[in-house]
């Protein structure tokens, strides 16, 4: 595939998500027929990931970017982004300093293309993409976590990120919040809202609430 095709690619995505027609032109004028037809469908990677964990893949905007990235201002350690697609938002959270930064993808088409962003971008081995499921992730390390996922995903991740982050970490969730846990701050409305969870604060409401039905 040469350069022009690869930039093609790289600047449609960048934009809102793709219809199921554009997609397809888009495929045939790259030669990513496989790709297309992934895409069209929105699964992730492998069909082992059952179901109602499966994530669809739909792109950020630039304004739900720079909502989660307000939401993470000022803040360091290590970031990552569960199910990070083509790795914009991993890329824009290096760029505001957050380092290591890292995303976990299965789907492989979306981890060369973020692959590719990042080495189109200059930032190449600087920040990483692992193709991994994130539910086997150990995430105990981690001080910064972007989640744009489905809302049937978030009550399962949630126990993982209870039991996996450290109190110091922050989490912040794209399009949809957490349903049990109150934020901390938010930013923006509608899709291009997002929320900021700090595990400290979600522990001690948690603690209360057992405590509660306790008495």
């Amino acid at each position: 595939m040469d350069s022009e095709a690869l930039d093609e690619l790289a600047g449609q995505l960048h934009g809102e998500a793709l219809g199921g027609r554009g997609l397809l032109q888009l495929a045939a004028a790259t030669g990513l027929a496989a790709y297309a037809v992934w895409a069209v469908v929105l699964m992730p990677g492998f069909r082992r990931v059952p179901l109602r964990l499966q994530v669809p893949y739909v792109p950020s905007s630039v304004q739900q970017v720079a909502n989660v990235m307000g939401l993470l201002r000022g803040r360091t350690g290590k970031t990552v982004d569960l199910g990070s697609g083509d790795g914009r938002l991993v890329l824009a959270a290096y760029k505001q300093g957050l380092c290591p930064a890292v995303g976990y993808e299965l789907n492989p088409w979306l981890l060369w293309l973020a692959r590719y962003r990042v080495r189109r971008a200059g930032y190449e081995g600087k920040v990483s993409f692992l193709k991994q499921d994130l539910w086997k992730a150990n995430l105990s390390d981690c001080y910064n976590v972007i989640v744009f996922l489905a809302p049937g995903v978030k009550t399962p991740l949630a126990a993982k990120l209870l039991a996996e982050l450290p109190d110091e970490a922050r989490v912040v969730a794209g399009r949809f919040p957490f349903p049990s846990w109150t934020p901390s701050s938010t930013i923006g409305q509608g899709l291009e809202q997002a929320w900021a969870y700090d595990m400290k604060e979600v522990r001690r409401a948690a603690r209360s609430g057992t405590e509660g039905r306790a008495l």
